[in-house]
């Protein structure tokens, strides 16, 4: 296995709007990056996904609920709030106008995954209905174009409760397993490891976004060298379950 890996930046893709076909522009640029490999994982940004599958809203046609006002507070825009309150299922904490909410995905994340940064002016971005379905639609698309099926992750930043900053997340995978689970396997003293499991998909979209970035431009990269599991991923595999969840 080799110990080397690598993240290329799929640059050219342009500004992308409902309908474009993403799979097709991934695969451009891909030739143009010296082409796929086997066992290539692609990455792509979730704004990406979501503007070519429509999930953009116009602020100018929502009328905030009382509650979406409250959200607000003083600094936030009712709005937006709106927004967050249809494309949630529970409120986790709010502090106005931040909200932390579970998504009908099952994410725990800020805004219900809303964002308006790298949106049309006045319109904000949701996530995709489906992120997992959307990894398997541009892997197929690719398979189709290069003749390489590679692992496919749509990415996003999320925060996390006790460290500073964001890092890149896995909301969809394809063509792999999200999870390496290590549990009944020997450590390297031997002792059987009881608890790990790995959440290759997460550390693969953070790579990922270390050659993309937030204003490049650059909406997908590809992971090379990568030994991931093998096997039929879903993102959801990577949601703590209740019965575990310690803090919800």
């Amino acid at each position: 296995m080799s110990t080397d890996v690598r993240v290329i930046p799929l640059e050219g893709i342009p500004e992308l709007t409902e309908g474009d076909d993403l799979g097709a522009l991934i695969a451009e640029a891909t030739v143009r990056a010296g082409g796929l490999a086997d066992g290539d994982v692609v990455v792509v940004a979730q704004k990406a996904v979501s503007k070519v599958e429509g999930r953009l809203v116009a602020l100018a046609g929502v009328t905030p609920s009382p509650e979406a006002v409250e959200l607000a507070g003083d600094e936030g825009d009712p709005r937006q709030l709106e927004v967050i309150l249809r494309e949630a299922v529970r409120i986790v904490r709010a502090r106005p106008p931040l909200v932390i909410a579970e998504t009908r995905h099952g994410f725990v994340c800020a805004s219900a995954g809303v964002d308006a940064s790298n949106a049309p002016s006045d319109s904000v971005v949701l996530l995709p209905l489906d992120p997992d379905a959307s990894a398997c639609r541009i892997r197929d698309r690719l398979a189709e174009l290069t003749g390489i099926a590679p692992g496919v992750v749509v990415s996003d930043s999320f925060g996390r409760a006790w460290r500073q900053g964001t890092t890149d997340v896995a909301l969809g995978v394809a063509g792999f397993r999200a999870v390496r689970d290590l549990r009944g396997t020997p450590d390297a003293s031997g002792r059987e490891l009881q608890s790990t499991q790995i959440a290759v998909a997460d550390e693969i979209a953070s790579a990922a976004e270390l050659a993309m970035g937030k204003a490049r431009g650059i909406p997908a990269a590809i992971v090379r060298g990568v030994d991931v599991p093998l096997g039929e991923g879903s993102a959801t595999d990577l949601v703590m379950p209740r019965s575990r969840d310690m803090f919800r």
